[in-house]
């Protein structure tokens, strides 16, 4: 069963999101999270084997807390979700150490299989 860890602060997407996972894999254990602070406080308790990223978040953004993430728990794949798919967000994406970036504005849900598929490969 993979676990999933979304850390999103706009309700709607993150309803829709979750909603969208749960139709698709049914057993799939999910977690949310509306902080950067928040998600280290789940994080404490639960191992998700992707974390889906927004990069604005109430306090700390989604890059520097994809980089605290990723030095504490590299085994993790983040996967960036967000609205402002331009080069500066994505090379810093890359930087901190995420393992892809997908714009919520071009966001197909085969685009989040191929990305759960990829990874899943990745980290078996």
């Amino acid at each position: 069963m993979c676990k999933i860890l979304i850390v999103e602060d706009s309700m709607t997407f993150l309803d829709t999101f979750r909603q969208a996972l749960m139709e698709k894999y049914p057993s799939m254990e999910i977690k949310e999270a509306h902080s950067g602070e928040k998600a280290f406080e789940i994080l404490e308790d639960f191992s998700p084997d992707i974390i889906f990223m927004d990069i604005r978040l109430p306090g700390e953004n989604g890059l520097k807390l994809t980089k605290r993430i990723k030095k504490e728990r590299p085994e993790i794949l983040i996967i960036i979700l967000t609205d402002y798919d331009i080069p500066e967000y994505r090379e810093a994406a890359f930087k901190n150490g995420a393992n892809d970036f997908i714009s919520k504005g071009s966001l197909h849900f085969p685009d989040i299989e191929k990305a759960i598929r990829k990874m899943k490969k990745t980290s078996d």
